[in-house]
């Protein structure tokens, strides 16, 4: 079996103390590994550094998708505790959750501001469909992202080991967050400042597209044989004004893996909108992003095998080993790399 097929090889051993549990102040102030592909070397920076080592005619990509409050705490009729984390809005008024708790069909959850959640479906995955409702109103999407805003906790990764702040509200979204939908933050996004967005802008043209992160981007890869994975799905859209710069052949590029993989969706099917389950690695490689910024990521994950797609798996482990020796930061408060 080839090495780069088994989830094993994409293992490496993390010291605890590496995994970032806040973001660093200011956000530019991040350790910024520079990888140039051409020449094989490795630049040691800090992200405020960015715009030096960005390719002059790049078009610049990113993830306007806004994190919403989606880790609501309440009860069953029982009077027992029920943690839910939602996932994403399915058709009619349907939405996919998390529940921590045994559940059936049926069973009603009561929350803050009169919300009430029925189960009405038990997948194989663990995973719930429910419906929301306020004063027997049943919720549609807006209506419930409403009501979160209000009673909601910001759904901090499940390695992010305590309890969100007020802090965590502004520093775990972009400055360009918009579009309400993800319940994880596009992380390479949270290292800019006003300051250099601005300038980001100045010397390149930025375009958005949307990208709604899902709970699944923590999934981890639990089969022997990555090709066996059930790669999650996400929603995502592609704005008519953004389509002509991935029409040309002009360079990309993407500001994270969730960027990443929308282009490489679109240059594959010309989807617009809808939703995107591309499981990038070295046997599935871009077609169309030419450069890649992210953070580091977790071991045996689909995203460290995104990365493995754009610069091969042993080169991929040989620089995160390194990031581990310079004492980088890891996984979505962490630190970052850039591949040239």
């Amino acid at each position: 079996m080839n090495l780069d097929l088994l989830t094993a090889s994409y293992d490496y051993e993390l010291p605890k103390e590496l995994i970032a549990l806040h973001p660093v102040h200011p956000a530019d102030s991040a350790k910024l590994l520079v990888y140039d592909r051409q020449s094989d070397t490795i630049t040691h920076t800090t992200f405020s550094n960015l715009l030096e080592f960005i390719p002059k005619e790049c078009n610049i990509f990113l993830n306007d998708t806004k994190v919403i409050k989606a880790r609501i705490f309440g009860s069953k009729v029982s009077g027992g505790a029920i943690e839910l984390l939602l996932n994403k809005p399915l058709h009619d008024d349907r939405f996919l959750v998390m529940i921590r708790g045994k559940v059936k069909i049926g069973t009603r959850l009561f929350f803050d501001n009169d919300l009430i959640t029925t189960v009405t479906q038990l997948n194989n995955d663990g995973s719930r469909v429910v419906v929301f409702e306020k004063n027997k109103k049943i919720l549609n999407f807006e209506e419930l992202i409403k009501i979160l805003e209000l009673i909601g906790h910001m759904p901090l990764p499940p390695y992010i080991q305590r309890n969100d702040t007020a802090e965590d509200e502004i520093e775990y979204q972009s400055l360009f967050a918009d579009k309400s939908g993800a319940v994880a933050a596009p992380t390479a996004s949270l290292h800019f400042t006003p300051e250099l967005l601005e300038l980001l802008k100045q010397k390149h043209n930025t375009y958005t597209l949307t990208l709604h992160v899902g709970a699944g981007t923590f999934k981890p890869v639990d089969c022997n044989q990555i090709l066996l994975h059930p790669m999650h799905s996400e929603q995502f859209h592609i704005p008519n004004d953004t389509l002509p710069a991935l029409q040309n052949d002009k360079p990309i590029l993407a500001i994270g893996t969730t960027v990443t993989r929308t282009i490489e969706y679109f240059s594959r099917t010309n989807i617009t909108s809808g939703e995107c389950d591309l499981f990038l690695h070295p046997h599935n490689k871009p077609q169309r992003v030419n450069h890649l910024l992210t953070n580091f990521h977790l071991p045996k994950s689909t995203l460290i095998m995104l990365v493995a797609s754009f610069i091969g798996r042993e080169k991929t482990l040989k620089i995160y080993n390194e990031a581990i020796s310079k004492n980088y930061r890891f996984f979505s408060y962490g630190d970052t790399i850039l591949i040239l």
